[in-house]
C-alpha cells in the first residue's frame, strides 16, 4: 500500500510462490489462469489489476510505453510500444484475455482492438459511466449513450471525454463480438489514486479546523474501491461473462455524510468540524462548473441522477463493494506515503482559501437572518 512498484511487485512475489446493449450476461464455466494481455498496466488500475492476476495465478503482460516504470515489472513481460500506431510488439501474439486500461481516443482503439481480436479470445473494456449522454435521470445499462460529432477527435474535454469513451465501446464491441464485457466505473478510489478526487476528503479532514462539506449528509455518492474492481474484474475475464456494467457502489449504500463522518475519525486528533452547506447557497455563489466536488455532485438539474447510477448488472455478476470505512482509511494512510512536495498540493478538492471565503459567507448569511 505504497508505491506503484511496490504494488506490482508483491504481486510478482505472490505470483512466485504460488508457481450488446442487448444486456443479458452470458457467463462460462469458470476457466483455469490462462495468459492476460493489460493495455497499461503501471498506472492507477493496472498494478491492483497485475497483483490481483498474479495472485490467481495468471501469466501477465503489459502493453505500454514504458514510463512509469522503466525497468517493467518482475515476472510480468513488458512490450513497449504506443496505442497511437506503434503496435508492432503486439503482432502475430496470442492470449486468452485483454483487459484494455488505457481506452480513451476512439480511433486508436479501433485500431488496437482490430488487431488484437482474431488472436485473443475474450475482451475486458474499461469504460466510464461518462458514456450516458445523460445524468438528469439516473442511468441503467440500457440508457442512451453520447454521441461524437467527429469520430476522429482526440482531444479530451469535458464535452468530448464521454462521447469519446462510448464510440470506443463500439469500436471494441464490434471487433471482438460477442467475446467481451464492457465495464463503466464510475469514481475509481483508493490507494494509488492519482486524481485526489476521493482523496481530498479524508486528507482535508487531517488538516483541522472547520471544513466545508457540501449540501446534505443524506445526499448519495458512489464509488468503487480499485481493489473490488480489479477482483471483479478477473472474476469476469475467468468466467468470459459478456455484457455491460455500471461499475458502481449500489445506489443509496453511500452518502456523503458517511464519507466526511468517516474522514473526521479517520484523523481523530485533528478535531476537525464538518459545516455543511447547503446547495442553494453554493449555486448562489459558486459557478456552475465549482459545484463539482467529487464524488459529491449536485442533486439537481443536469446532474440529479449521477449519484443514483444502477449497479445491479455488476452485483449479480459478484461486484462487492467493501465498507467505505476500509477505503477512507487505506487511502489517507497511502497518501501519507508520497514524497513532501507531492502531498503539498492536491490536485482536486475545494482550494483551501475558497473554502474560508466561502464558509464565512455563509455564516455572515445565517447571522443576518
Amino acid at each position: 500500500m505504497t508505491t506503484r512498484r511496490e504494488v506490482v511487485q508483491l504481486a510478482a512475489s505472490m505470483f512466485a510462490a504460488a508457481t450488446s446493449t442487448a444486456l443479458p450476461t452470458r457467463a462460462a464455466i469458470r476457466s483455469s489462469p490462462g495468459t492476460l494481455l493489460i493495455l497499461g498496466g503501471t498506472g492507477f488500475v493496472g498494478p491492483h489489476l497485475t497483483q490481483e492476476a498474479l495472485s490467481r495465478g495468471w501469466r501477465v503482460t503489459h502493453f505500454n510505453r514504458g514510463k512509469h516504470v522503466a525497468d517493467g515489472v518482475p515476472n510480468v513481460e513488458t512490450l513497449i510500444g504506443d496505442r497511437k500506431g506503434e503496435l508492432d510488439a503486439l503482432r502475430g501474439r496470442k492470449w486468452d484475455v485483454v483487459i484494455d486500461d488505457t481506452a480513451y481516443i476512439p480511433k486508436y482503439v479501433k485500431m488496437s482492438a482490430e488487431l488484437l481480436a482474431p488472436n485473443v479470445g475474450y475482451c475486458v473494456l474499461i469504460s466510464s459511466i461518462s458514456a450516458y449522454a445523460s445524468f438528469a435521470k439516473p442511468n441503467d445499462e440500457h440508457s442512451a449513450t453520447g454521441k461524437l460529432s467527429d469520430p476522429n477527435v482526440e482531444e479530451i474535454t469535458n464535452e468530448t471525454y464521454g462521447p469519446m469513451k462510448a464510440l470506443c465501446e463500439k469500436y471494441s464491441t464490434d471487433a471482438f463480438k460477442g467475446r467481451i464485457a464492457v465495464v463503466r466505473p464510475g469514481y475509481i478510489v483508493g490507494p494509488l489514486d492519482p486524481t485526489d478526487r476521493f482523496t481530498y476528503w479524508p486528507v482535508r479532514a487531517s488538516k483541522g479546523g472547520e471544513m466545508l462539506a457540501p449540501g446534505t449528509p443524506k445526499d448519495p455518492i458512489q464509488v468503487i474501491d480499485v481493489r473490488d474492481l480489479s477482483a471483479w474484474l478477473m472474476r469476469l475475464a475467468e468466467g468470459r461473462t459478456t455484457g455491460y456494467f455500471n461499475a458502481v457502489s449500489p445506489p443509496g449504500a453511500f452518502t456523503m455524510g458517511e464519507l466526511v463522518e468517516l474522514s473526521q475519525q479517520a484523523s481523530p486528533k485533528a478535531g476537525t468540524k464538518a459545516t455543511w452547506v447547503p446547495e442553494d447557497f453554493l449555486s448562489a455563489h459558486w459557478k456552475p462548473e465549482e459545484l463539482d466536488l467529487p464524488p459529491w455532485s449536485s442533486m439537481r438539474g443536469d446532474s440529479a441522477g449521477a449519484s443514483l447510477t444502477s449497479a445491479k448488472a455488476a452485483i449479480n455478476t459478484g461486484l462487492h463493494s467493501r465498507p467505505l470505512r476500509e477505503t477512507v482509511r487505506d487511502t489517507l494512510a497511502w497518501f501519507q506515503t508520497l514524497p513532501a512536495d507531492r502531498r503539498a498540493k492536491l490536485k482536486a478538492g475545494l482550494d483551501p482559501q475558497k473554502e474560508v471565503d466561502t464558509l464565512k459567507a455563509w455564516h455572515d448569511a445565517g447571522e443576518k437572518t
